[in-house]
């Protein structure tokens, strides 16, 4: 909402969910069609062995990167919660944002991405959507008691903002699940196009709405102030978003496996020809997540990785491959409303490429990670254009927890 604009925003918004939705059942079809069962498998039948190698690497890079935010994520997060334990000094190592990503790698992400069946991660996946939910609720409850004591930005309500295209980049990334989407369609119990479709439909329905529920809530409260990871915009001293970082830290820790299941097939199927042994099944896991572990220790700035992935791996998987493959392998007529559609998504998916990855490096995103926002601190207030008792009531609201526990 922030790059785009808020009422823009939240049509992108739609409209990218219904990309998605087109895509992905596209991408169904265009299997079906070929008889393959696997993303890569599909385009190395439409485009051969060129199209097989550009597939695999943007279907390695794009869970991969995804990893290293779930890394960045968790250790933002978890390390803020830790740090509102009684009596534990902040600069404590044990509680920093490096021990933090380790320690979750090790206990957590390691163990669950070893399973080799992705039907396995059900329970943990309806654990994080349960989650889900519980932060989208603590999100709008700041929206009502939060938002109304900090200062709105001179251009909070303007319709457009010249880097939309970035923002589409960050909504391709949020709903992008067709790497992984063979995997789960394999996993229904007698998969069908018209099932998978059913479930699309449904799934992003409601993924739309919970977007539109978190961007609102977080734009109406922070508008120009919005980081790329909502949680660095709240007070470290507030009880409620500690609680909300904690779930959003666990939530983000359960659902890292998924991707790493991606890594690993798309290193299978290119090295090893689709079969991983017991031995080196564990060998590769533990490569990957150790190399993503690394990289996310250098890097702590969310905004430019989200926007990045956006454009240049979740664009081509979500625009551009599903349509070309489908395009090629249907015998509809030009006038079929699918084949329309694709030909629509091809020109927009390159022109999202290469304008949002131009304006990513040249408009990077401002980045206060591990900052207090100035609005934490009382005594800023006093620049900002509001009345006293507005002051008063935001120097109250940074002083006083306000927690529903109280």
């Amino acid at each position: 909402m922030k790059q785009a604009g808020f009422p823009l925003g939240i049509l992108l918004l739609f409209w990218v969910s219904y990309v998605t939705d087109f895509s992905l059942v596209l991408l169904i079809k265009g299997g079906a069609l070929s008889g393959t069962d696997t993303y890569q498998s599909l385009v190395n039948k439409t485009f051969g062995f060129p199209g097989y190698i550009l597939l695999s690497v943007l279907q390695f890079l794009y869970p991969f990167i995804a990893m290293i935010s779930y890394n960045i994520i968790a250790g933002d997060t978890l390390s803020k919660v830790f740090q509102r334990i009684p009596g534990v000094d902040p600069e404590n190592v044990f509680i920093g944002r490096h021990f933090i990503i380790g320690l979750s790698t090790v206990t957590f992400t390691l163990p669950l991405s070893l399973y080799r069946n992705i039907a396995k991660l059900g329970k943990v996946s309806l654990i994080s959507t349960g989650l889900t939910t519980l932060i989208l609720g603590i999100v709008m409850a700041r929206a009502i008691s939060l938002g109304p004591h900090i200062p709105k930005t001179e251009d909070a309500w303007v319709f457009a903002k010249p880097n939309a295209i970035q923002a589409v980049g960050v909504m391709s990334f949020a709903f992008i699940c067709h790497h992984n989407s063979f995997l789960v369609y394999s996993s229904l119990e007698e998969p069908t196009v018209a099932k998978w479709s059913r479930l699309i439909h449904m799934s992003i329905v409601i993924s739309v709405f919970i977007c539109i529920f978190f961007a609102t809530c977080g734009y109406l409260t922070f508008t120009g102030f919005t980081q790329g990871d909502l949680f660095e915009n709240y007070c470290r001293n507030d009880d409620l978003v500690t609680f909300g970082r904690f779930c959003y830290g666990v939530t983000v820790i359960l659902t890292y496996p998924m991707e790493c299941f991606v890594t690993r097939e798309v290193i299978a199927n290119v090295f090893f020809g689709g079969n991983l042994s017991s031995v080196f099944h564990i060998v590769v896991t533990v490569m990957v997540i150790t190399v993503a572990t690394l990289v996310s220790l250098l890097i702590d700035c969310l905004g430019i990785v989200l926007e990045l992935n956006g454009v240049l791996c979740a664009t081509p998987l979500i625009f551009i491959i599903p349509s070309a493959c489908y395009l090629k392998l249907s015998e509809e007529p030009r006038t079929h409303s699918d084949k329309i559609m694709s030909y629509v998504m091809l020109p927009i998916g390159a022109a999202v490429m290469v304008f949002g990855f131009v304006m990513a490096i040249t408009n990077p995103q401002d980045c206060t990670h591990g900052q207090e926002m100035f609005y934490c601190f009382p005594d800023n207030f006093s620049l900002t254009n509001t009345s006293e008792s507005h002051i008063q009531q935001t120097t109250q609201l940074s002083i006083v927890n306000i927690s529903i526990f109280q």
